[in-house]
């Protein structure tokens, strides 16, 4: 009893030398490849100075106010009972979701055709239409936002030079609500249409000829078996183009800035989530409610991006 008493009151100091080892045993590791680690840090600095930085203080700075100058004031939550009463706030959202459906929708369809053409076997030069689809995504935004502003001008534009020589009225399509969320998403349609096809071809690469093969056989014609093979094979990989356009929608930025500018046009219908957020940080100076804005930007997207990914899950379970 003695012993074991002795024991207990002064337990074996060895015992805690296994996670002194293992530590022991890491450092030594990572002083060992030492050379890898320098290799690879510049990465992770320019990550942490870029990107882990500006994160952390836009998130310490949707809790104060401050005009970018003065003294940063702590302003406790102010700014996000603000941001779930703002009305231009909850305008934007529905101005980028609007935008994102009128392009979103027809962006996809033309994608997927595009595709299923593309990968036929009686089209020729197939690598000159893939490059050719997929130059629009490498063009520069600014560039195609101001092509694509005289395409649709109100006085000059090209498209109304097109009404009036078939004898239709003039539409002031930078002038209507409609208009400009018309123009806004033909920007979207036109760079990411190609980007898409791509992506959509690349799945139907994948998908066997025997399948097709068997339903030629069965008496299927070219359209049932688009509708009863492709689509179903492509599930997947319609649901990431889903999620990933659903996150580029919420970011619009430079197409409706250059295009109608930092208030939206009229009746502010190009403000998007992104306009908004810079107008009010770079504009009227209201850096942290501008932060409080950018993080409720990321809470939307994150929603979707959830609800995307419970859809993939019941798709494949």
């Amino acid at each position: 009893m003695a012993a074991t008493e002795t024991t207990r009151m002064n337990p074996d100091p060895g015992a805690a030398r296994p996670d002194l080892n293992q530590e022991k045993s890491l450092l030594s590791r990572i002083w060992q490849h030492r050379a890898l680690y320098i290799a690879i840090s510049p990465f992770y600095l320019l990550f942490a100075v870029f990107g882990l930085f500006p994160i952390g203080f836009s998130l310490y700075l949707a809790f104060h106010k401050w005009d970018g100058i003065g003294i940063m004031t702590y302003n406790g939550l102010n700014n996000f009972k603000y941001l779930l009463t703002d009305v231009e706030f909850w305008q934007a959202v529905g101005n980028t979701f609007m935008i994102w459906i009128y392009s979103t929708i027809p962006m996809l369809f033309f994608a997927l055709i595009i595709a299923f053409l593309l990968h036929a076997p009686f089209v020729k030069f197939k690598t000159l239409f893939r490059v050719g689809y997929f130059l629009p995504n490498v063009t520069s935004i600014v560039a195609v936002a101001i092509i694509f502003g005289a395409l649709f001008a109100n006085n000059y534009g090209f498209l109304n030079y097109l009404l009036q020589s078939v004898g239709l009225p003039v539409v002031e399509w930078l002038n209507a609500p409609w208009g400009i969320k018309v123009a806004i998403s033909s920007m979207v349609v036109w760079r990411w249409t190609g980007y898409n096809a791509v992506i959509y071809l690349a799945g139907l690469q994948s998908i066997p000829n025997t399948l097709y093969e068997a339903a030629k056989i069965d008496g299927a014609s070219g359209i049932q078996s688009f509708f009863r093979i492709t689509i179903p094979m492509l599930r997947p990989v319609i649901l990431f183009t889903v999620i990933t356009s659903t996150i580029g929608g919420m970011q619009l930025f430079t197409e409706p800035q250059i295009l109608v500018g930092n208030d939206g046009g009229a009746g502010a219908a190009g403000m998007t989530i992104v306009l908004y957020l810079y107008r009010e940080s770079f504009i009227n100076n209201y850096f942290g409610y501008g932060a409080a804005v950018g993080w409720g930007m990321f809470l939307i997207i994150a929603l979707f991006s959830i609800v995307n990914w419970k859809l993939v899950q019941g798709k494949s379970s």
